[in-house]
């Protein structure tokens, strides 16, 4: 399975928190979304939970206890701005082009307003949306012919071939990869 694989990789690149991530209540999210989720998502949150990896990526989580991190939160502040932009004239992405054809955020960078979203093409299977990345500050949009798992995983080695992150690599250069909880690098700051 390429799921399992790729998450066994970024479990023994990035360790996940000690304590496990409390249950999500996948039908109940899925509904509120409106969508089926992808099966490397819902692994992930199970294996992670709310946090952030190597100071850079925040995981969006189901019912988060923290507004930032809440994929529900998350999803309805980012329908409303990107409406806003495409209304007073921002282009949209190729892929949204398609009617029916949406994006849902998973993740965000730290400090950028860049996000993480699935693109959604109707009559898709969840397992099969892709990744698209937008500079958050910009009308710039990128597309990864993967799923969140396999993407996280390519960023978090280098091997994503992509203009953005270089902050990590560049930077950070991480020698270990590491995972905070919401709760460890959030603290008392709950909505």
């Amino acid at each position: 399975m390429i799921v399992f694989d790729a998450l066994d990789a970024l479990v023994r690149l990035c360790p996940p928190p000690a304590d496990t991530p409390p249950a999500v209540d996948w039908a109940q999210a899925e509904r509120a979304l409106g969508a089926a989720l992808p099966g490397d998502y819902k692994q992930l949150v199970a294996t992670y939970g709310d946090g952030i990896f190597d100071d850079t990526l925040w995981l969006l989580v189901p019912d988060s206890a923290y507004s930032d991190c809440d994929l529900h939160a998350q999803t309805a502040e980012r329908d409303e701005i990107l409406a806003g932009l495409w209304a007073v004239g921002e282009q949209k992405p190729v892929g949204l082009l398609e009617a029916g054809a949406r994006v849902l955020p998973w993740a965000f960078e730290e400090g950028t307003g860049a996000f993480l979203y699935w693109l959604a093409r109707p009559g898709q299977h969840p397992d099969e949306w892709t990744v698209l990345y937008n500079e958050g500050r910009g009308p710039l949009w990128e597309h990864h012919e993967m799923g969140c798992l396999a993407f996280l995983l390519a960023v978090l080695t280098g091997t994503a071939e992509t203009e953005y992150f270089g902050y990590l690599q560049e930077v950070l250069k991480p020698t270990e990869h590491r995972f905070l909880t919401a709760d460890q690098t959030l603290g008392e700051s709950r909505t």
